[in-house]
């Protein structure tokens, strides 16, 4: 049987049962009930009930009436036991028919797996130790059609998605038969809470900048293009929230910040999504030094807040947040791993080209083999080629080439370098800082560089922000950025293969 086979006979079975439940809805609703109320009020969920009761002893009943309510996963012995999952776990029903009042004994077998339903009875243990509401009231809250998806091993059926790409197309059903995605969008919710928390006790100011701009800075990335009507002219879903949210340290505000969405027009792979989220903030009267010690503390209190310790294993590694974590500048770990000592070639391209290819990496500048006029760039290369994969541990590269850190200060004391660094974990970038640029003469220099760049064909260069650079002109006073991607720190404190399984809707291909 082919694929396409396949598919056609699943397409049936699901049909032929999506019928047999349009009937039972016709009989629930000749029956005198709506299959869709507006509400239900419930007394308890499952997991408290199952804290509130856990010393109750096997066969034991009591006087406590409860009512509940959720999707139900699973029926056994003729809708005699009932397993129903609200969003705190499972609660067990027992329909004891023999004392049930007729017609709920009639209604039962037009409930199927996947209907929400409310149920009213009494807590007991059964003989066998299932914490069990012994019911007497059963009410529909919303008449499932479509079968929820079953995987069958051996003999046995459970709930279940083999295919990887159900599971992302149609995340509520993951979410329904799966625990494991469940729990990790609940993690995800955690940490962007205690993002919040930290920074907010640290005196931040959380303020939301435009989506929607004129100009997409703040990043080297393509941008996403759409067009506003009433205005009549074409705006950048933003890359960044850097430029705006430094327009607000020069309007006076010392400390803010922003979690939010960003959309970049670029690849897609376990690591990267066109729209993800990412928390910048800014102090001013700080360095990249003050952004290093910040975003220690910051990933180790998330660390311990969400999982408890400060060792977590990502896909059989052991990381270790608790150790203090290395700060090495970026040409002193090239000289270690790819032996290239690019220290005496910082202004001379064609010799740090030459270093590169020797060492057998392959350079590609726009397009062109083995020609780069940026030294920067040659040293990133190297850098990703020969030494990213390897920074298993957090570790904090510093000291980047000002090629490619258009809006960072210059280093105070190495020239060609400028004051930024990245934090690396399991070979990913995971946070990116500067010593924030302050000379407006300076930042327009850059700018114009790059937008000669973007002229040329370059679309990831960094436009000239005209309003930006004027916003600097009224002065802006020393200040450190940082920002980190949030998507894979959850990734990494979640351990998910994938930014998939971090995102609750990740963008797909149309079928």
């Amino acid at each position: 049987m082919t694929l396409q086979d396949t598919n056609i006979d699943t397409h049936t079975e699901s049909s032929r049962i999506r019928n047999q439940r349009l009937e039972k809805l016709e009989k629930i609703k000749s029956l005198g009930i709506d299959p869709y109320p507006y509400k239900f009020i419930r007394t308890h969920k499952a997991e408290e009930l199952q804290v509130k009761y856990k010393d109750l002893a096997n066969s034991q009943e009591t006087d406590d009436t409860v009512t509940v309510c959720g999707r139900i996963h699973n029926e056994r012995n003729d809708w005699m036991f009932i397993d129903l999952y609200d969003d705190s776990g499972k609660i067990q029903l027992y329909c004891d028919k023999e004392n049930l009042d007729k017609k709920l004994v009639e209604f039962l077998p037009l409930l199927d797996k996947g209907d929400h339903i409310g149920a009213k009875g009494i807590i007991r243990r059964s003989p066998r130790g299932e914490l069990s509401i012994k019911v007497s009231e059963v009410i529909v809250l919303s008449k499932s059609l479509l079968p929820l998806p079953e995987i069958i091993e051996g003999k046995k059926r459970h709930l279940g998605i083999h295919d990887i790409e159900t599971r992302y197309r149609q995340r509520y059903l993951d979410l329904i038969v799966n625990p494991i995605p469940k729990e990790t969008l609940k993690k995800r919710a955690k940490i962007t809470s205690e993002i919040r928390n930290y920074l907010d006790e640290k005196g931040f100011l959380e303020i939301d900048t435009p989506v929607l701009q004129v100009e997409a800075g703040g990043a080297e990335a393509r941008p996403f293009v759409t067009h506003h009507n009433a205005l009549n002219i074409d705006l950048y879903l933003r890359i960044a929230t850097e430029l705006h949210l430094k327009r607000l340290i020069v309007g006076g505000f010392e400390k803010v910040y922003e979690i939010g969405r960003i959309f970049r027009n670029e690849g897609i792979s376990t690591k990267h999504n066109p729209e993800f989220t990412s928390i910048e903030l800014y102090e001013a009267y700080s360095d990249y030094n003050d952004m290093m010690d910040l975003t220690e503390n910051l990933v180790k209190y998330i660390c311990q807040k969400v999982n408890g310790k400060l060792q977590i294993e990502y896909q059989g590694k052991i990381i270790d947040f608790e150790k203090p974590w290395k700060r090495i500048p970026m040409l002193d770990i090239i000289k270690e791993h790819a032996k290239i000592d690019f220290s005496k070639c910082l202004h001379n391209p064609e010799e740090a080209s030459k270093l590169a290819i020797n060492a057998g990496v392959k350079l590609e500048c726009r397009g062109a083999p083995m020609v780069c006029p940026d030294c920067g760039i040659i040293i990133a290369k190297v850098f990703e080629e020969r030494v990213e994969a390897k920074l298993i541990q957090p570790t904090f590269i510093i000291d980047y080439p000002l090629e490619i850190s258009p809006l960072a200060k210059k280093h105070r004391s190495i020239p060609g370098l400028v004051e930024r660094f990245e934090l690396f974990i399991n070979g990913w970038e995971i946070a990116n800082s500067f010593s924030e640029l302050t000379d407006p003469l300076d930042q327009r220099k850059r700018l114009e560089e790059q937008a000669k760049k973007k002229a040329a064909g370059d679309h990831e260069a960094h436009p000239l922000d005209l309003d930006f650079l004027t916003a600097l002109e009224y002065g802006m006073p020393p200040t450190g950025g940082l920002g980190i991607g949030i998507d894979r720190l959850v990734m990494l404190l979640t351990n998910s293969a994938s930014i998939r399984d971090v995102i609750a809707f990740p963008t797909m291909k149309p079928l």
